[in-house]
């Protein structure tokens, strides 16, 4: 059985890193080191005062040590671990830009007021999930020892609880809705013949690339065509159940 500092290391760095901050986040506020209200999505003061770091700390957030905190982080820590060492295997750059897509998508959507919402780490997690149950939809998931049910229907059954335990309905719809664009886009439109356009960004690999983050991605040999000459591999990324 491995120790603890064993399985940290063993974990893929952009969900080990994500899960880290998110942890620390809350281990500063319980001890009086943060406030969140330093942190929080705030677009007037962003706009007008400047405050750009908002746009990002408030995905760091998942409030107080509760038992909703253990669940989403052990949310990234199960289905962020399992996305990044399954379909997004050595293909980091791919799985961070899911993450800043979804947490761009997330920031349009909470400037309606309707979806407002002052932290987005909750609604970022939610999106990893849905990604999760999309690419092993077939996967048997016990909740609470109670009821089993495949995963593709996960996403809906937290919602369900989190409405039933008195959590807002807000931040699981955002992070649906994230998810749901982001596999849309990236695996059901081109399956209909239509064009990735959602391809990760050139900077976001020169990154990933420059900075040594995760295993480098496998090199695909070139394939001769038809008139045997050596052309370039040409296909969709592996995906699980795409």
């Amino acid at each position: 059985m491995s120790s603890p500092a064993e399985y940290y290391n063993s974990l893929p760095p952009i969900s080990k890193a994500y899960g880290t901050l998110c942890l620390l986040a809350t281990t500063a506020f319980q001890l009086g080191l943060l406030n969140p209200k330093f942190t929080a999505l705030h677009f007037g003061l962003i706009f007008k005062r400047f405050q750009v770091w908002r746009l990002f700390t408030n995905f760091f957030f998942l409030g107080k040590f509760s038992i909703n905190f253990g669940i989403r982080l052990l949310m990234i820590a199960r289905y962020g671990v399992q996305l990044e060492n399954g379909p997004f295997q050595r293909r980091t750059a791919d799985f961070l830009w899911m993450m800043i897509f979804g947490a761009l998508t997330l920031l349009v959507l909470s400037a309606i007021p309707i979806f407002y919402s002052s932290f987005l780490g909750i609604s970022l997690v939610f999106m990893l999930l849905y990604v999760w149950s999309r690419e092993f939809p077939t996967a048997q998931i016990n909740i609470y020892g109670l009821v089993t049910l495949k995963a593709f229907y996960l996403p809906w059954a937290m919602l369900a609880l989190d409405v039933i335990f008195g959590s807002p309905l807000v931040p699981d719809l955002l992070g649906i809705l994230a998810g749901h664009l982001y596999y849309f886009l990236t695996v059901l439109h081109p399956l209909a013949g239509g064009k990735n356009i959602l391809k990760t960004p050139f900077w976001v690999q020169r990154l990933v690339s420059r900075w040594r983050i995760g295993a480098p991605p496998i090199q695909r040999a070139a394939v001769p065509d038809d008139r045997g000459t050596s052309g370039a591999f040409r296909g969709r990324s592996y995906r699980l159940n795409g």
